[in-house]
């Protein structure tokens, strides 16, 4: 099979992941669950992956990494404990539900700044007027899942510090593919799947929290810390990590960062020179539209697309029939199809990885030519 859709997961595994989660179940017990050596083991592989984890994103301390189920997981600690409700919250045209529905439930009173696709200074100023006294927080995601559109969150965070207001990063698509520091955005929150661009294993994630906040608990229960408390511990990680850990997906998330660092900016030069030659390949088809940016810079290697007489899901089928993966359809983000005009027909997603190759890219160009023809 020809794998197009790391978007949702990079399918494709360094072998160190598989091998790490094999030797966590061999090995390891639980974290601060005794002193025997299981035990230990497993304490010692959370603190590694932590600091593998807080240099990658110049976190001052490795308490500041927690770790998540997910990105939504994240998402909704970082929501709920800045966001009251019926709180004022400014996000931007492209998120996805795991933000939009944590607003929802919260009432929250939504402020969108709309900007076009691909205009990353246009997003900076919608921000800039937005964001004014009162606001709760701003959300942004750093790169768009829909259009792999990468938006300005420097930019937006400096507005945030100058103004005083919390912000919070879904780095869903950019952790492991973009610079991304805690430190220089002065964010409240980041949080970011393990199983994209980490590649680690599903069920992982990571939320970063800011020094300049203290998250409310969406959880309680055993931390193996401070046992005679019955409220939660109030220092990091603990408070946001009760029960047991998963230290098969830890120990793989720990190989899946080690591999993104040691490739660094070269994952993101390989998938975007991915997209180039996918746009190349696509260009002159009749009827298809495909969503790429003029400047390379700000977009990484997602693409989307669609027909102007065939429907997505109908393409997304017939090239699974040819073993192509790829994923059709709103891709939990209403509001970013919204905001480029694609509500109505959806999208067809191709989404690349540092495992993918030009070959498979020719490939994939020529059958969809033999299905569109």
């Amino acid at each position: 099979m020809i794998y197009l859709d790391s978007a949702a997961t990079t399918f494709q595994k360094p072998p160190d992941v598989a091998a790490a989660m094999v030797d966590a179940l061999q090995t390891m017990s639980s974290p601060g669950r005794g002193g025997h050596p299981l035990a230990m083991h497993a304490a010692d592989t959370t603190f590694f992956c932590r600091n593998e984890i807080a240099d990658l994103f110049h976190a001052e301390s490795p308490e500041q990494v927690i770790f998540t189920h997910n990105a939504t997981h994240g998402l909704n600690i970082a929501i709920k404990t800045l966001v009251p409700r019926g709180g004022r919250v400014v996000i931007s045209g492209y998120e996805h539900n795991a933000v939009t529905r944590p607003l929802a439930a919260l009432h929250a009173q939504i402020y969108v700044a709309d900007a076009p696709l691909f205009q990353p200074e246009a997003v900076w100023k919608a921000f800039d007027a937005l964001i004014q006294p009162g606001i709760d927080a701003v959300i942004c995601n750093h790169v768009s899942n829909v259009f792999g559109f990468v938006q300005p969150v420097e930019q937006i965070a400096d507005i945030c510090r100058a103004r005083n207001v919390p912000f919070i990063i879904d780095a869903s698509q950019s952790a492991g593919i973009l610079p991304l520091s805690i430190a220089r955005t002065g964010a409240s929150f980041i949080a970011m799947p393990g199983h994209k661009g980490l590649y680690g294993p599903q069920g992982t994630g990571v939320l970063l929290c800011g020094s300049n906040v203290t998250p409310k608990t969406l959880m309680e229960g055993g931390t193996g810390s401070d046992s005679i408390r019955q409220d939660m511990p109030d220092f990091l990680p603990d408070r946001l990590e009760p029960g047991t850990h998963n230290m098969p997906g830890i120990a793989g998330l720990m190989a899946g960062v080690r591999y993104v660092r040691s490739r660094g900016m070269a994952i993101l030069k390989k998938e975007q020179a991915l997209c180039r030659l996918a746009g190349e390949q696509l260009r002159g088809i009749s009827g298809l539209q495909i969503y790429t940016a003029r400047n390379p810079a700000v977009q990484t290697g997602v693409i989307s697309l669609c027909h102007k007489t065939k429907d997505v899901e109908t393409i997304s089928n017939e090239l699974a029939q040819h073993k192509i993966a790829v994923r059709s359809g709103l891709h939990c983000a209403p509001l970013a199809h919204r905001t480029a005009g694609t509500l109505k027909t959806g999208t067809v997603r191709v989404s690349f990885s540092d495992f993918n190759t030009e070959n498979e890219i020719l490939q994939f160009g020529d059958t969809l030519r033999q299905i569109l023809r």
